[in-house]
């Protein structure tokens, strides 16, 4: 299993559109960057591989990688067209979602328990969002939808056929089929010059077009994580979720099965 997460982005809604800040994956919590522990709970959970699509100071985050992680684990793709959007940089790591094999894919910029991804690794469904049906974010929240515990929508504008609807902490994983056709997707849409917008519309578009029960869900309401886009989001990382962290851990070695 193989990992694909985007670090390339500016940090717009966090520090402007000028900025000159080190990339939010570089954000340290009692002294450790989100990117390093991203690296170790992937480590953990058994995958062999994380490709890093970089861009603004892409030389500060893989001098970090590099430092973290073990030889060989790390890979990294460089967008130069990083300032246009989530989409162009998803189509960067293509090598990846067409590799044949399962993907992780993950943004940079969330603080989790370890927990979130060994239930993620460890699903029995090939293709699987994750889904905490406590929404955490105040602001520009990804959805997963339900109806009768199927997934049947996703993303920041859904339709109202569903009966049950939660916050999307922003990992997947993908079937190889799956990730090709997310890589395809994303594709289009820059072909037909709809690169602007949310990466997002590729995994519902995919979505829509697959067969029922391709997609399946791990709830993960109670496991403590945020999404870091905004001020009040890295205030509420520092003061309330990190401490979460911590207590739910509870001293207890986490089990993570190799994937």
């Amino acid at each position: 299993m193989k990992a694909l997460m985007l670090a390339a982005g500016l940090g717009r809604r966090l520090y402007g559109d000028e900025n000159q800040e080190l990339p939010k994956a570089l954000l340290k919590f009692d002294g450790q960057t989100l990117l390093h522990r991203h690296i170790d709970t992937l480590v953990a959970c058994g995958v062999v591989e994380l490709t890093l699509v970089v861009g603004h100071r892409s030389e500060d985050v893989l001098e970090e990688a590099h430092r973290v992680a073990p030889d060989g684990f790390i890979k990294s793709v460089y967008n130069p067209r990083y300032r246009e959007g989530p989409k162009i940089s998803l189509a960067a790591g293509e090598a990846v979602l067409r590799s044949g094999r399962q993907v992780i894919f993950m943004d940079a910029d969330v603080l989790y328990h370890p927990t979130l991804m060994e239930r993620l690794v460890n699903s029995a469904h090939d293709t699987c969002f994750v889904m905490d049906r406590e929404f955490q974010s105040t602001d520009d929240f990804v959805k997963v939808c339900l109806l009768e515990n199927r997934l049947v929508d996703f993303g920041k504008q859904v339709g109202d056929t569903h009966d049950t609807v939660g916050e999307w902490p922003g990992f997947f994983k993908m079937s190889p089929e799956v990730a090709a056709a997310i890589a395809d997707s994303v594709e289009g849409f820059i072909a037909r010059g709809a690169e602007g917008g949310a990466y997002e519309e590729a995994f519902r578009e995919v979505l829509a077009d697959s067969t029922p029960g391709t997609f399946g869900v791990e709830d993960i309401t109670g496991v403590p994580w945020v999404e870091i886009d905004f001020e009040g989001d890295l205030e509420k990382a520092t003061t309330r979720i990190y401490p979460r962290i911590a207590d739910y851990q509870g001293g207890k070695k986490i089990k993570i099965k190799t994937a």
